[in-house]
């Protein structure tokens, strides 16, 4: 390249030009040719690519196309030309050489990370049309890898900028680490949250969560290196920093979704005082409901065949066993639950007697419904409650509830 500058200078001098002529032509002569590959590149392989992509029936190379990762390519042409056209235009100015093989070294980084990003963006998007998505984002991993691409740019820009080695300036910032932590301590801290979410699956986009700390409850839609992004039921965003999932409790409905079933826990209180043992008249009303007419009369065999073996004197109500109002309302729930096709019949399935309470004696319903949208999980649970709570009389029990001003308007107009 040198001898053939040298050529140029001697025919410019033989035609009686002053030398710097040659650099100048050479210098038009390879801004033309890298106007050239530009052109070329955009104009016609750019358009090749994107016809074969528009033709091809995977939608991979579309993505590609739509991430302008070729495009971004296409900027390394003329940077290219430059870096090999520099030492031969300026052969006589060594100074220039070194200023545009800076310029074109820097450029062609910043373009290789620009591609990078663009390669990593077109991944996730390929990826996200998987079937995997769902299960294991990688959102968090590929914003690492944007960090860590960005650093080792950064990197080789400030030691060709200064002419030392990388590893030098690598080795140096032992010193700044300190700051370095103390300015990006919130990136920091995402990166290593993130990807402990990701690699232990701990939140995925779509899982339902409740971060009480941060008044969040709802759906993920985003989960990034910094921030999982939670759309709540009153359709606001809360923007939760990622490392906050792993430092303070959150509660992840995930589990409910794919069980199959979602949980109806909720517990009624009887007035204590309505409790009492069954009397032949009692017994005799209940067995016309049909839902516990078996169950009386098995355990009513039971008990007696156990008072006569033990020779038990039954002129008292409190000698030996007896039947209770209270204990053939549990059986009267349980079959009612059983036939209510709403239940899932393989989750969980319990009525059952808590603390007494100065509330009164909680009976508490623990089941499944088989339905677990939102709407119809509510319309089931209000539907056996309407029931319960209007049956509850017919076995002689009330419901406890705290006097109200009528309660007491009424009893002071008695």
């Amino acid at each position: 390249m040198a001898s053939l500058n040298d050529w140029w200078v001697r025919q410019l001098e033989s035609w009686g030009g002053p030398a710097w002529m040659g650099t100048v032509i050479m210098t038009v002569g390879i801004a033309t040719i890298m106007w050239m590959s530009t052109w070329i590149t955009r104009r016609i392989l750019l358009r090749v690519v994107e016809r074969f992509a528009a033709r091809t029936t995977t939608r991979y190379d579309d993505i590609l196309v739509e991430e302008r990762v070729f495009h971004r390519i296409a900027h390394l042409a003329p940077t290219m030309v430059l870096r090999w056209g520099a030492p031969f235009t300026f052969a006589a100015y060594p100074i220039g050489i070194e200023v545009l093989e800076t310029i074109a070294d820097l450029y062609s980084v910043l373009i290789t990370v620009s591609v990078c990003f663009a390669l990593l963006n077109s991944l996730l998007r390929i990826y996200e049309t998987t079937r995997f998505a769902q299960r294991l984002p990688i959102k968090p991993i590929i914003q690492v890898l944007k960090v860590l691409a960005a650093f080792a740019a950064t990197l080789v820009v400030v030691s060709m900028l200064f002419g030392r080695s990388p590893m030098v300036l690598l080795s140096g910032l032992g010193a700044f680490t300190a700051v370095l932590i103390l300015v990006f301590r919130d990136p920091i801290l995402g990166l290593v949250a993130g990807v402990q979410l990701v690699s232990n699956d701990m939140v995925r986009p779509g899982d339902w969560i409740e971060v009480p700390k941060y008044g969040a409850d709802g759906d993920v839609i985003d989960v990034s290196l910094t921030t999982v992004s939670v759309q709540n039921w009153d359709k606001t965003i809360s923007s939760i920093p990622t490392y906050a999932l792993l430092s303070d409790t959150f509660r992840n409905w995930r589990g409910m979704t794919e069980s199959g079933g979602r949980r109806i826990k909720r517990s009624i209180h009887l007035d204590m005082s309505s409790i009492r043992f069954c009397d032949q008249e009692l017994l005799d009303r209940l067995r016309r409901i049909e839902a516990v007419r078996e169950y009386i009369g098995r355990k009513q065999e039971e008990i007696e065949a156990h008072n006569r073996a033990h020779g038990i004197d039954t002129s008292s109500p409190v000698n030996g066993r007896r039947l209770t109002n209270v204990g053939i309302f549990r059986a009267y729930l349980q079959a009612y639950l059983r036939q209510n096709e709403a239940i899932h019949d393989r989750m969980t399935f319990l009525v059952r007697q808590l603390q007494p309470t100065p509330q009164g004696l909680p009976i508490e319903i623990y089941v499944f419904s088989s339905d677990q949208r939102w709407p119809q999980y509510e319309a089931i649970q209000a539907d056996i409650f309407d029931h319960v709570l209007a049956a509850i009389e017919v076995f002689d029990l009330r419901i406890y509830q705290e006097p109200t001003g009528w309660d007491l308007r009424s009893l002071r107009s008695s």
